[in-house]
């Protein structure tokens, strides 16, 4: 196909895309009543005060303040800002190997993850497979993060390639959208085994 051989490189996603990441995780350990473990993740450490991280602000500012809403889990909140690899159970399932195969044969793998800057700094070491990709643009690092058009262009720029070129995998639909938008390509991820028939059909694998 002339669009696969148009582009030449893949930028993953990380969260939901390659590793799994469910607060419940680390507060399940936390919280023993089911009900309350869900009011805490719906309303005191929530998927949407996360993204404040995501977006660069430093926990250092978060955490204090969120303590100061809900002083009753002061230290659950603490947990969130030590504990936060806890989040993360494991690797999504089939989609590092998905990685693995591109790269050997010759596909070059990026990152494109909202992700603190803390976080990420505990988070790399533990995850060998991002030694196969040339560049990971990380959000709370750059503060800026997806859906944003200014974190695209960083990427484009960082990676060295137009639009067209790429390929990009990530589990929301609207970061997807504002990606091709600019005119990469596309793939709202749900699981390995569509991704891998998708990047087959599209000539990367």
């Amino acid at each position: 196909m002339s669009e696969g051989r148009v582009m030449d490189a893949v930028v993953f996603d990380v969260g939901r895309v390659l590793i799994q990441w469910d607060l419940r995780c680390l507060f399940a350990k936390l919280i023993e009543d089911p009900e309350e473990l869900e009011w805490f993740v719906s309303n005191v450490v929530t998927e949407d005060w996360h993204h404040q991280h995501d977006e660069g602000r430093p926990l250092a500012e978060m955490v204090p303040e969120r303590i100061a809403q809900f002083p009753r889990y002061a230290e659950h909140i603490r947990a969130y800002a030590t504990r936060f690899n806890e989040t993360i159970p494991g690797p999504v399932p089939g989609t590092q190997e998905l990685a693995r195969k591109l790269h050997e044969r010759g596909v070059t793998i990026f990152g494109l993850t909202n992700f603190g800057d803390e976080f990420w700094a505990e988070f790399r070491p533990t995850q060998p497979i991002f030694d196969l990709f040339t560049d990971i643009v990380v959000s709370g690092t750059e503060k800026i993060a997806k859906p944003e058009p200014a974190i695209y262009a960083l990427a484009e720029e960082r990676f060295a390639r137009p639009p067209e070129r790429l390929f990009f995998v990530d589990d929301k639909a609207e970061n997807i959208a504002a990606a091709t938008q600019r005119g990469w390509q596309g793939h709202v991820f749900t699981h390995a085994a569509r991704l891998e028939a998708d990047l087959t059909v599209r000539g990367l694998l």
